[in-house]
């Protein structure tokens, strides 16, 4: 028989009240938020776990959540609607929310290809839309792995997953302090190419043809030390304009698909 919830007090709604608040609890349990039908098709793509869905018959029937799964979901949860404006973390709403298990986005556990590969680094991002748009960029350019250094936000984090549009289940993602993941990107061959201002070649000059990873820091405070020093080359868009920098993720655009461009768009 499907279970009805209708009440604020119930303990799973107060969890997942606390996992959309809280990086530690998710972090704690290993569980984390998934609302909107796009973003929870493509967690189950990305082979993400559903333990529990909620969902709002007043929004969407009891069936086409079951079409639009396509998929066994054990714990299928049929809440009001007033606990839905309650835990709703959006204001454009499909009625369904998902409680995911995390995956273990540990470097280590980074697999990729054997040849030519293309990723994308990015050094202490801190603000969600940023991270969100970052993980958008790298879709698009379809690369390889997008490798978080020093992250200073929880990638479960719901801002991110709302921003990212779903690209954070799309993505190949693994996080790591900037030196292991140096000594990760060296033992595999990969050239690293850091983008800073001072002491760097026009990004276009550089031959991207072979594995690469791009990496990018923060507009405020740009990258560590440890990659201009460890760089095969430093490399820079030139800024025709007033200022001397861009957002993030428009600069790791323009980056990655300058080696896509090499490349064929292959």
């Amino acid at each position: 028989m499907l279970k009805n919830i209708s009440s604020f007090q119930n303990p799973l709604i107060k969890k997942v009240l606390l996992l959309q608040e809280k990086a530690k609890e998710r972090k704690k349990s290993s569980l984390f938020i998934i609302e909107g039908k796009r973003e929870i098709k493509l967690a189950l793509k990305g082979g993400y776990k559903i333990n529990t869905l909620l969902f709002c018959s007043d929004i969407i029937s009891e069936n086409d959540v079951s079409n639009f799964l396509n998929t066994d979901v054990n714990n299928l949860i049929k809440i009001s609607i007033e606990v839905y404006k309650k835990i709703a973390y959006r204001t454009s709403t499909e009625g369904i929310i998902a409680i995911s298990e995390s995956k273990d986005l540990a470097l280590s556990n980074l697999k990729l290809k054997d040849h030519n590969q293309l990723i994308l680094v990015a050094e202490a991002p801190e603000k969600p839309g940023n991270i969100g748009a970052i993980l958008r960029t790298a879709d698009a350019a379809n690369v390889d792995a997008v490798i978080i250094a020093n992250p200073k936000t929880d990638l479960y984090n719901p801002n991110i997953i709302r921003s990212s549009i779903g690209c954070v289940f799309t993505n190949t993602i693994a996080l790591g302090n900037t030196s292991e993941i140096i000594t990760f990107l060296k033992n595999k061959n990969i050239s690293i190419y850091s983008a800073i201002l001072q002491e760097s070649d026009v990004y276009y000059t550089c031959n991207f043809k072979e594995s690469t990873a791009i990496v990018v820091g923060t507009e405020s405070t740009g990258l560590s030390s440890q990659w201009r020093d460890e760089s095969k080359k430093n490399i820079h868009i030139p800024m025709q304009g007033e200022i001397d920098s861009m957002n993030v993720s428009v600069a790791a655009g323009i980056l990655l698909f300058e080696v896509k461009k090499q490349r064929n768009f292959n």
